[in-house]
């Protein structure tokens, strides 16, 4: 991962550090009622009052102080529990980015630019269309403000993202019944970063944690790590969704499970006294939870109102439409891939995040699949035979010289600069990012300024960029076979298939390249003499 995502992540951390109060007496609108409403011989007390018109709510006894000789539970939160304990979910889901909001003080904010009036009429037209309670209140509305004043930049970058997850987040969720709306649940949790790691190893989009990501059919191997999976972690989601909605009854509270686990809302329903509102035992639960559901709803907010407040969506690289899958028939890296169709590898790291070392395995039992643009899968299909071809020749041979590069004198350490990433560096030296990865014990592609790294550069010196320019003119001085000039958007591989019985490695052997980059105008060699 770049120093700039790495920044991201970080950013999306801050984002959510300025609120811990919301108006814990807030009901919906089917517990709050007016005085006409009340019923005769019910006993009543009044629950607040807004513009002068006094609200009022059902009485619940107080728990004696006097410990019963037989103690007695909350009838609905013991079944939760019992329903839980057979499902034997973990209670610790979730370690979520709100770690950093445990203690902080909340503080109004001042933003002119959207007034209270303004955000109230907003957000009961969104209450309208949505099964959360969508309800104004004081702490929403400075989260909500903070959040536009603050985090306008990230906003916007998650904008982008957003369109390229979003549709396979509302595909999965229609198929359990879960509110679209949940969708903005993974900007609170992973601010859409697939490979994004909690301190406590949850990971993913949905932040599982191992043992839970087991339990929902997530494989999780050396090689393979399908929390990162966008979409096998977001079925897995939904399905822990509906089933928190089944136990509970109510989205506001299931999101609340989703952070903190059932247990924990079950336990501040009895402390609360038996409510069964998210506002109302909200102070009961877990400092990080309470903030939980205000910041979800500030964030489906400023998705939802987007243009009215001038945010401007980078488009992605891809859309989810404009790709496609293939089923792997055999082990293959995505630098084999990003070689044999011209693809960047950061593009293939991007839409195959759930590859831990760019390596696709191939296991009896398994179906592991290659996401690619769609404008390639023809190619790649109707040439996959050569791929997986070229893919075990490069295996073998790959294996046997490895240990000289530690035995040589060749190796080189690298500082990582600001803007580094994998790829970028291994261009440089003309190797694969597995190799870079392998070397120097990486688990991921995550990079720190100042890291060293040691690496064994292709023919013992770094490759300088000399496939930049036609530089290769003295390598030309005495052919007179046939050649080829490169066009623009030429890779080796499309070359390779204009002409019969050339591969990309006999291009790459006969015109001495060892990396991938290839130039406008550069004139390459098509016979060995």
């Amino acid at each position: 991962m770049s120093v700039k995502k790495s920044f991201l992540i970080v950013s999306i951390l801050s984002l959510c550090s300025g609120w811990l109060i919301a108006q814990d007496s807030l009901l919906t609108s089917t517990t709050r009622l007016k005085q006409d409403q009340l019923i005769s011989g019910e006993s009543y007390e009044i629950d607040t009052i807004i513009d002068g018109q006094t609200y009022y709510k059902k009485s619940i006894k107080a728990i004696s102080a006097e410990i019963p000789e037989e103690l007695l539970d909350n009838e609905y939160a013991a079944e939760i529990d019992k329903k839980w304990l057979e499902e034997l979910y973990s209670t610790t889901l979730f370690d979520t980015i709100y770690r950093d909001v445990k203690g902080l003080n909340y503080k109004a904010v001042y933003y002119p630019e959207l007034t209270t009036d303004t955000l109230k009429a907003r957000l009961k037209r969104l209450n309208a269309k949505t099964p959360f309670n969508v309800e104004y209140n004081p702490a929403l509305e400075s989260v909500i403000k903070m959040f536009l004043k603050n985090r306008h930049q990230s906003f916007e970058r998650l904008m982008g993202l957003s369109n390229y997850y979003f549709p396979m987040f509302e595909r999965e969720f229609d198929n359990y019944d879960i509110p679209l709306e949940m969708k903005y649940l993974a900007i609170v949790e992973s601010a859409l970063k697939p490979r994004a790691k909690s301190r406590v190893g949850a990971t993913g989009l949905w932040q599982f944690m191992f043992a839970t990501g087991k339990q929902y059919g997530l494989d999780v191997s050396s090689y393979v790590d399908e929390r990162s999976d966008p979409i096998k972690s977001t079925e897995s989601a939904a399905k822990y969704l509906a089933k928190l909605y089944e136990l509970f009854g109510d989205w506001d509270l299931a999101l609340a499970a989703y952070n903190s686990g059932p247990g924990n809302v079950s336990k501040a329903i009895r402390r609360s006294g038996g409510y069964q509102n998210y506002w109302n035992i909200r102070p009961h639960l877990p400092r990080e939870t309470a903030g939980y559901v205000p910041a979800f709803l500030a964030t489906m907010y400023i998705f939802e109102y987007a243009e009215e407040h001038g945010f401007i969506q980078h488009k992605p690289e891809f859309n989810y439409i404009d790709t496609d899958t293939i089923r792997v028939k055999q082990m293959i890296t995505l630098d084999q891939v990003s070689e044999f169709t011209g693809v960047k590898i950061e593009t293939l790291q991007f839409l195959n995040p759930s590859y831990k070392l760019d390596i696709i395995p191939h296991i009896e039992g398994k179906n592991y699949t290659l996401r690619l643009p769609r404008n390639i899968i023809g190619a790649f299909v109707n040439n996959e035979d050569q791929m997986y071809a070229y893919a075990k020749a490069e295996f073998d041979k790959r294996e046997k010289p490895l240990p000289q590069f530690f035995e040589a004198d060749t190796k080189t350490r690298y500082r990582v600069k600001q803007g580094d990433y994998l790829g970028k560096i291994a261009r440089k030296y003309g190797v694969r990012v597995s190799q870079i990865k392998q070397w120097n014990g990486l688990r991921s592609n995550n990079l720190k300024i100042g890291q060293r790294l040691t690496i064994y550069p292709r023919n013992g010196a770094a490759i300088k960029q000399t496939t930049a320019s036609n530089s290769n003119s003295s390598n030309l001085k005495n052919y007179k076979g046939k050649t080829y000039t490169v066009q623009k958007g030429d890779s080796l591989w499309s070359i390779s298939q204009k002409f019969s019985g050339i591969s990309v490695e006999n291009i790459k052997d006969w015109n001495g390249i060892s990396g991938t980059n290839l130039k406008p105008g550069m004139t390459l060699k098509l016979s060995k003499g």
